[in-house]
């Protein structure tokens, strides 16, 4: 029985020390987040056009739940203008959900292009970095195409600051940007 019990101490002692003090828990992103467009680099033209940008996170054990909501502003030469998910204060295709499990997730993606779109959550560093990554396929008058965006979310150590770090690939090119969210 006291063998037992050494070796229960010794295997909680060892969580904890591989966890460190969350325990393991990962981090919680969810709440309404402003885009700070001064600290944040290589901005999209439409978040740059865009009056007030901010991400709404909704989280539980087993999801995240981004939605982009984009207020005033136009949208960028030949983009869509108030339809394909864009208007209406929306981001694009409206609020897109993860499985924190690791596990894919595919849908329809509506708007205008239509297509599927391909999601993933994968956490790393100890759970406090969240690895959003999304693939968008279809074809749009005739041209196949294909869109990734990787978006990497930590936030601060006082949870006040929401860093993504963006790299998005599309038949535009690719385009890395550093986004800086206050949480309001």
């Amino acid at each position: 029985m006291k063998k037992l019990i050494i070796a229960a101490g010794l295997i909680t002692a060892l969580a904890l020390a591989a966890f460190g003090t969350t325990g393991g828990l990962p981090v919680s992103f969810a709440g309404s987040w402003t885009l700070d467009k001064e600290k944040s680099q290589g901005l999209n033209q439409r978040f740059q056009n865009a009056e007030k940008v901010t991400c709404v996170i909704a989280q539980t054990d087993n999801t995240i739940s981004v939605e982009w909501k984009i207020e005033g502003g136009q949208p960028p030469a030949g983009g869509p203008g108030g339809g394909g998910g864009m208007g209406g204060g929306r981001g694009p295709a409206g609020p897109q959900t993860y499985n924190l499990d690791g596990k894919e997730v595919s849908s329809d993606a509506g708007g205008q292009m239509g297509g599927t779109n391909t999601m993933k959550a994968t956490w790393s560093d100890a759970t406090k970095t969240l690895e959003l990554s999304s693939v968008r396929t279809g074809n749009f008058n005739g041209q196949d195409f294909k869109t990734t965006t990787t978006d990497k979310m930590s936030l601060s150590a006082d949870g006040k600051v929401l860093t993504i770090n963006r790299h998005s690939e599309s038949p535009r090119g690719a385009q890395d940007s550093t986004l800086i969210f206050t949480k309001q």
